[in-house]
C-alpha cells in the first residue's frame, strides 16, 4: 500500500472494506488518502482537485443509473431527478452511510454548523469518487456500490414528485446550452378563485417563453413553469 502512517493505512483499508470494492488491488491509495484531506487541514495538499473530478463522476453515474432504470422517462424528469440525487444534502447522506466523516482529516477551524458539515461531507464524497475513478479511469470501483444508493434515492424522490427540482434542472440546462439563466415572471392571478392556482409563472430565455405554470406559492408556480419548459424541450 505504501502510506507512511500505518494508522492511516489501516483506516483507509477499513473504509474500502465498507464500500465492498471488488478489486482493492486497483485502488490508488495515495489518491484515496488525498481525497480525505480537507482544505482546512492543508492549504497546499487537499482534495479540491479530486472533488472537481468527482463532481463529474457522480453526475455521470446518476445519469447512467436513471437511463438504465427508467428508460422511458423524459429528459426533463431525468434532469430534475439528477439535480436531487447529486445535491450536497444527498451526497452528505451517502457519506454518512459509510461513516466518511471519521476518515476525513480536518482542522479544528473547520465549520461545525450543520450547513458546513453537509458541504464538507458532500465535497469529501465527491473527492472519494474522483480518487476511485482516477485509480482505473473507469467506473469499476464506483458503480458496484454506488448504484444501489442512487437507485434508492431516485425511487424515493419519484414517490414524492413535489421534491423534483425542475427549476434547478432547467437552470443547469440553459447554462449548459446558452450560458444564460432563465427568467421567471410571476403574477398573482387567483384563477377561478382557486387558491391552489394563486400564482401564474412564466419562464423566459432569450425573449422566448419556454413554459408557464400555476401554483399556490410563487415557488410552486415557478417549478410548474420549469416543468412545462422541459416538456417543450423534450418534444
Amino acid at each position: 500500500m505504501g502510506l507512511k502512517d500505518p494508522r492511516r493505512e489501516k483506516e483507509l483499508k477499513t473504509l474500502v472494506q465498507k464500500l465492498g470494492l471488488p478489486d482493492t488491488a486497483a485502488v490508488n491509495w495515495s489518491l484515496l488518502d488525498l481525497a480525505l484531506i480537507h482544505p482546512s487541514f492543508s492549504r497546499e495538499v487537499n482534495y479540491q482537485q479530486l472533488e472537481f473530478v468527482g463532481d463529474a463522476v457522480v453526475r455521470l453515474a446518476a445519469a447512467e443509473v436513471l437511463l438504465e432504470t427508467y428508460p422511458d422517462a423524459l429528459v426533463g424528469e431525468f434532469a430534475a431527478l439528477r439535480s436531487m440525487m447529486v445535491s450536497d444534502r444527498t451526497l452528505a447522506e451517502f457519506a454518512d452511510v459509510y461513516g466518511l466523516e471519521r476518515y476525513l482529516l480536518t482542522s479544528e477551524r473547520s465549520s461545525t454548523d450543520e450547513a458546513g458539515r453537509v458541504s464538507r461531507l458532500a465535497d469529501g464524497f465527491e473527492a472519494l469518487l474522483g480518487a476511485l475513478y482516477l485509480s482505473t479511469h473507469n467506473m469499476k470501483l464506483i458503480r458496484p456500490w454506488l448504484d444501489e444508493l442512487l437507485q434508492n434515492k431516485a425511487a424515493e424522490i419519484r414517490l414524492d414528485p413535489a421534491r423534483l427540482n425542475y427549476k434547478d434542472a432547467l437552470q443547469e440546462w440553459t447554462q449548459a446550452h446558452y450560458k444564460l439563466l432563465p427568467e421567471y415572471r410571476v403574477q398573482e392571478v387567483l384563477l377561478n378563485n382557486n387558491k391552489e392556482e394563486r400564482f401564474l409563472a412564466e419562464v423566459w430565455l432569450n425573449d422566448q417563453k419556454l413554459g408557464a405554470g400555476t401554483g399556490r406559492t410563487k415557488k410552486a408556480a415557478q417549478q410548474a413553469a420549469a416543468k412545462a419548459a422541459f416538456s417543450s424541450i423534450d418534444t
